[in-house]
């Protein structure tokens, strides 16, 4: 793998019985970016973030984290990174402070309480620390989710639709987190149905279609694959949105 790349796919094949979900993919990331692998549901987001994460097999390629084989050095690639799901993995029957102070205690880490308070100075959750999660908004939960998961520093954090069901508020303390993450030097990848996350905050966008990857690049170079706009009064730039629906059709819509 090369150097500058943090995560490096080729040719990834999944599949459940006669359902091929993964058909060859192929992409890099580079490293301190935030990458976007968008997709309609089922397109196959998450096999491939689970892959990555060594918490699935690949029937067939090759796949590298942090300069590691996820195949055949899975613990090195576990201590690369960290995975955050769909929903916030918190325990609301303790603080955020004593969530944060768990897992680094988990991780073997010294000063687990210095630890937990610079996370929560970071997140702007120092005020909230002491309170239980349970009294935690949508937002605020993520966003301890998130600095759970920076504990130990780890170089690579797959983030997996990471603000499913919050409302528009909490979506933007998330993605404030995000990037105050990638603005540290972290790679981020990140998977998401919402198309103006991607636009906004992406470095490279990639979209994955029956099992492949369609077009990966940068959001002037997606837009690029579009006729120019129109001009008649004022000229029109298509948004990532355009991009997605001429690419891929409107055969999720119907069913097909």
């Amino acid at each position: 793998m090369l150097a500058q790349q943090a995560i490096s796919v080729r040719g990834l094949e999944k599949s459940y019985g006669k359902l091929h979900v993964l058909r060859g993919v192929d992409f890099d990331v580079a490293r301190g970016s935030i990458f976007a692998l968008l997709g309609s549901n089922g397109a196959g987001k998450t096999t491939v973030v689970n892959i990555l994460s060594t918490l699935l097999k690949a029937d067939a390629g090759t796949a590298g984290v942090n300069g590691f084989d996820v195949a055949s050095q899975g613990a090195e690639v576990r201590e690369s990174i960290s995975l955050t799901g769909q929903f916030a993995a918190v325990d609301e029957i303790l603080s955020g402070r004593e969530n944060l102070v768990l897992v680094a205690r988990l991780r073997h880490l010294k000063r687990p309480g210095a630890i937990a308070d610079d996370l929560l100075a970071r997140f702007s959750l120092t005020e909230a620390g002491g309170r239980k999660v349970s009294t935690y908004s949508g937002g605020m939960r993520r966003r301890l989710d998130l600095a759970m998961s920076l504990i130990g520093d780890p170089p690579v954090i797959f983030l997996d639709e990471p603000t499913t069901g919050l409302d528009p508020e909490a979506r933007i303390e998330v993605w404030d987190a995000v990037k105050e993450l990638a603005s540290r030097g972290t790679t981020v990848l990140l998977t998401t149905q919402y198309l103006d996350e991607a636009e906004q905050f992406a470095d490279r966008i990639a979209i994955l279609h029956h099992g492949r990857i369609i077009v990966d690049g940068s959001l002037a170079e997606l837009k690029q694959l579009l006729p120019p706009a129109k001009v008649e009064y004022v000229e029109k730039q298509p948004t990532l949105e355009d991009v997605f629906l001429a690419i891929v059709g409107d055969d999720d819509r119907n069913g097909q």
